[in-house]
């Protein structure tokens, strides 16, 4: 079996990513390097199509789900927004169908983001907790993916 190196790993991911979006900037601020006394940079993830790093993490999955051999017939995940729009974004992309769930009473703003990226949102519970936990059912159910940041995919 051919050992592949974290610099091989880094540079697929980097050719899927900028395939897709733009390098965010990095500034320098003297004044937080004054407060803090270390050299401090800021990576502006705000110039991000989501605002959020994770949109990263979404394009990387669903490039490695549509390479796999069962590219599955859509994905489901809960959130309560920076999540799901990355992988809405990514699934819209890779043209795999998306529903996302969110509790109720979450962001208006987070779910317009969610749903102008095509997803399926629907609402579900009072917490996350409630939220994922209908997701992983309906993963089940549905024979979806499950996209969940806190046990892996």
């Amino acid at each position: 079996m051919q050992q592949v190196t974290l610099d091989e790993i880094e540079a697929a991911a980097a050719s899927i990513i900028y395939a897709e979006i733009q390098a965010t900037p990095q500034y320098f601020w003297p004044l937080l390097c004054e407060c803090l006394g270390i050299e401090v940079w800021v990576k502006h993830e705000n110039y991000t199509p989501n605002s959020a790093f994770k949109i990263r993490r979404g394009l990387v999955y669903f490039a490695h789900l549509t390479n796999s051999s069962a590219i599955p017939k859509g994905v489901v995940c809960a959130t309560r927004g920076n999540h799901g729009q990355s992988e809405g974004f990514a699934a819209r992309r890779y043209g795999i169908p998306a529903t996302i769930v969110v509790p109720h009473a979450n962001g208006v703003e987070k779910n317009a983001a969610m749903r102008a990226l095509g997803v399926k949102l629907l609402e579900h519970g009072d917490d996350f907790s409630t939220a994922r936990a209908f997701a992983k059912k309906m993963a089940g159910e549905q024979s979806l993916q499950i996209m969940d940041l806190l046990i892996g995919c």
